[in-house]
């Protein structure tokens, strides 16, 4: 049976609590929104496949993931895009590195189809409508979020609830892959 999964980063409990907090708001101002329940995360990808394939993406997932040293996430400013999405934004440092996580993750699950994020942000509404986007905008001007970035998640979408829930979690290993020399092989 084909399911929909999602490669995420989840920050730590304290920012996925402020990220719901500020959500919460936001929906007590403009109603229901695209994403105003779903769990604070950093999408990384999501692909549509057979779960009985599933298993064989996890240990790439996982193979992956243990070359990775963890690493802080600063957020630091909210931006938007133009299909109505809000999100908080991580500082230029941060979003150096989760850029090249985010892209080998991406790599390791070739040759799957996938919709690739290559902006780091995590939302907090989507496909808003530009006045409820404004009004999201007049309501947060500044943010300051620190987590600990050190695993990887992989989620599957409940059909049903239209929600996404994690089915494993993948640590960074710490155990970074020797870079292959060029050149001489003496």
């Amino acid at each position: 049976m084909e399911k929909k999964y999602s490669v995420a980063i989840y920050p730590s409990k304290d920012v996925i609590d402020a990220v719901k907090t500020m959500k919460d708001y936001l929906k007590s101002k403009i109603d229901w929104y695209n994403s105003c329940n779903s769990v604070a995360h950093i999408t990384i990808c999501e692909f549509t496949i057979d779960e009985s394939q599933i298993d064989k993406y996890k240990q790439k997932l996982f193979k992956t993931c243990d070359t990775f040293t963890p690493f802080q996430v600063n957020l630091n400013h909210f931006g938007s895009y133009v299909n109505g999405a809000f999100f908080i934004a991580p500082n230029e440092d941060s979003t150096n590195l989760l850029k090249p996580i985010m892209k080998k993750t991406q790599e390791a699950l070739k040759p799957l189809k996938l919709k690739k994020s290559d902006d780091p942000h995590m939302s907090i509404g989507r496909k808003l409508i530009p006045e409820n986007l404004k009004i999201a905008s007049q309501l947060f001007t500044t943010i300051n979020l620190d987590f600990l970035c050190c695993e990887i998640v992989l989620r599957e979408l409940d059909p049903v609830k239209k929600q996404f829930f994690v089915i494993d979690t993948f640590n960074f290993g710490n155990n970074p892959l020797p870079e292959l020399i060029q050149g001489s092989l003496f």
